[in-house]
């Protein structure tokens, strides 16, 4: 596998931070530092910083810490330009315990690290994948948000006067939030009776206000999965919510290596846990966690509703194999089967923007 040194003539590591980004350029061949530059983290910032790399020619990468936070701007800036651009995902921290710490340093040490490794990240696209990752993001804060409003809810009605219990009847789930949401006054009722059916109304309603919320960002979730990879939706056990947080993790086409790859990021690819006579292997649990939950909800729906996989179980289980490591084995076979189904598809082209 080539090394980074065989492409490029010089590596700009970028400290990137919220209100400044340094940088420092450094040469391929030798790994020296040629120059250094602090910028303010805004578009004549980045504007300087291009100017700096062009002076060393055409032949040159960005290694940049924070793509999709501090150095999001500057990301978007240089890809606009078609500079190639290293995510430095996990830099080297071990490294600064035993000496200096400032931005010039972690400059430097992002893109020497960009020059050792021979496994480079690119940065997650844009576009339809960024607004996903919103959408996912503001969702799941108000389902949080619901959950918490109907837990206070519950927990106000069983300690609620009886005469507000009886008004509410004894309905479940979301109905007894409808009925808390309706709880009028009557006359006639004590002070507390009323201060205690306000609560119980304004909890409901909070909570109702705050599903419908998530269930509008998730049919937005829906019309763009729709738009840039409907076959998604068509796998068994392949939801809204499912389909854009595997599409987040894959991003664009060839930004993993090989299915193994992406595997590996959603912690699904079997971990060697032999030893001695004893052979077997365990799930890991690295990787991006949010991406391995979404397996495991394709894997638990299709246990018991899709028959090839049911055949599957029965199959592994005559051979003497656990439930445990069977889900292992299958969240492995989806990982590659989504991963295939997007990168061959004609529709998975991602602009980079």
């Amino acid at each position: 596998m080539s090394m980074l040194a065989d492409e490029v003539d010089v590596v700009i590591g970028i400290d990137t931070h919220k209100y400044t980004h340094t940088a420092a350029v450094l040469s391929a061949s030798t790994a020296g530092v040629l120059a250094k530059m602090t910028v303010a983290s805004a578009t004549a910032g980045y504007e300087e910083l291009y100017r700096l790399g062009q002076r060393y020619g055409e032949r040159r990468a960005w290694s940049i810490e924070g793509t999709a936070s501090y150095g999001a701007g500057l990301t978007e800036f240089l890809q606009a330009r078609a500079e190639r651009v290293i995510e430095m995902d996990h830099p080297n921290r071990a490294k600064r315990r035993n000496g200096v710490k400032n931005d010039e340093v972690d400059a430097v040490r992002a893109a020497r690290e960009a020059l050792a490794r021979d496994k480079l990240a690119e940065p997650r696209c844009q576009g339809q994948r960024a607004c996903l990752a919103t959408l996912l993001c503001v969702r799941a804060s108000a389902v949080e948000a619901a959950k918490q409003a109907r837990t206070q809810f519950q927990s106000l009605v069983v300690t609620s006067p009886e005469p507000l219990r009886e008004r509410l009847g004894k309905p479940k789930g979301l109905a007894l939030l409808r009925a808390g949401a309706d709880l009028a006054d009557q006359d006639g009722d004590s002070p507390e009776l009323r201060l205690m059916a306000g609560a119980l109304r304004a909890l409901a309603r909070r909570a109702l206000s705050l599903y419908q919320e998530a269930k509008s960002y998730q049919a937005s979730m829906r019309t763009i999965v729709e738009e840039w990879h409907p076959e998604l939706l068509a796998q068994s056990g392949v939801g809204t919510i499912v389909a854009a947080t595997v599409l987040c993790a894959w991003s664009h086409p060839g930004r993993f290596r090989s299915e193994a790859s992406f595997a590996m990021l959603a912690g699904s690819a079997p971990l060697d846990a032999s030893s001695g006579l004893s052979t077997h292997h365990r799930l890991s649990r690295c990787g991006d966690r949010q991406l391995n939950r979404a397996l495991h909800v394709v894997v638990i729906t299709r246990w018991t509703k899709d028959k090839a996989t049911i055949a599957y179980c029965q199959k592994r289980r005559a051979d003497g194999k656990s439930d445990r490591e069977i889900k292992r084995c299958l969240k492995r076979y989806v990982a590659r089967s989504l991963f295939r189904l997007l990168e061959s598809s004609s529709t998975g082209t991602e602009t980079m923007t």
